[in-house]
């Protein structure tokens, strides 16, 4: 098991290197002068001269990235010439919001996914079934924004009952009754696509689990059903269920860029949309490649638990 958690780890490298290298040429090629986005009005060939050799622009490519990916390896993540802090300070006040957010939305994922996939399998072909199964692909179909304004439309505007932005009320106490208000909608939005992929892939599995000869077997013994179901085929069938959770995590934080922009939530994924708008390089490249490192860091841990499971797979 060690060794198979060594070699696992020892593949992130590559992977970051890969992330790391894709996010600076992305960024490189995307139009436009830096130095112009940052002088403005004041921008004259002099002063934009002095800012690319500030910022390391006047170097050839490869000499930039050796340099960024250098910084990057001890620490030092840059400055925003935009925000005109460090980097890394940005990043470290942006990152409980989206791992907050990202983590209620993987929650609710995981929980309802399971349960709506298990009992639509319980039930195969009945009326449940059928409801629940509609309701899984209304959700995989339904895009992540529009629900969110949809909630914001109903639940804000008309009704009144929750805050349509924000992560605490302006005049608020910022506890945690004023966080579960401004958090539910934005967690439900990410939830629901997710939600419906889980539940998809675990009613598939679970049908698979129960056709096997040992579900036969237990029963044929007088096991009881709900011990089969639970302890059987649901832990044969979270097997192939645990990597889809780890993919869904990756959605849920590639989704919060634009869902915490449409309820103003204070993450990473806001300061990314805002970064890219006023070309703030560093700030993007230092953003991504975090929220990449945690996604990758979340496919290891959904590996090792796979594993666990089913010692099998180390083979």
């Amino acid at each position: 098991m060690l060794v198979y958690i060594l070699k696992r780890s020892l593949l992130l490298i590559p992977v970051m290197l890969g992330i790391s290298l894709v996010v600076f040429v992305i960024m490189a090629l995307i139009p436009g002068d830096p130095a112009l986005a940052i002088l403005g009005a004041y921008a004259t060939p002099e002063n934009i001269a002095d800012i690319n050799q500030r910022l390391g622009l006047d170097k050839s490519m490869p000499e930039q990235y050796l340099n960024w990916i250098g910084n990057l390896l001890n620490g030092d993540f840059g400055r925003s010439y935009h925000l005109n802090r460090p980097v890394s300070d940005e990043i470290l006040e942006r990152l409980f919001p989206t791992l907050l957010l990202a983590g209620v939305s993987l929650l609710l994922c995981i929980v309802f996914g399971i349960l709506i996939g298990l009992f639509s399998a319980i039930r195969q072909y009945q009326w449940p079934d059928q409801i629940l199964t509609l309701f899984s692909l209304i959700g995989i179909s339904t895009p992540s924004f529009w629900l969110g304004l949809m909630l914001v439309l109903f639940f804000s505007v008309k009704w009144q009952l929750l805050p349509a932005s924000g992560m605490y009320s302006i005049y608020g106490d910022e506890g945690w009754l004023d966080l579960l208000e401004h958090i539910v909608m934005p967690a439900l939005t990410l939830a629901l696509v997710a939600t419906g992929v889980v539940s998809r892939m675990t009613r598939t599995n679970m049908l698979e689990s129960l056709r096997q000869d040992y579900i036969r077997t237990a029963r044929a013994k007088g096991i009881r059903e709900s011990k089969v179901i639970y302890r059987h085929a649901l832990k044969n069938a979270l097997v192939n269920i645990i990597p889809v959770l780890g993919l869904q995590a990756g959605f849920v934080l590639g989704g919060a860029v634009y869902i915490e922009t449409v309820f103003q939530w204070p993450g990473i994924g806001r300061m990314l949309v805002q970064a890219i708008t006023t070309r703030d390089i560093l700030l993007v490249q230092g953003g991504v490649v975090v929220v990449a490192f945690i996604y990758v860091l979340i496919n290891l841990l959904t590996d090792i638990l796979q594993q666990s499971i089913d010692p099998r797979i180390r083979l």
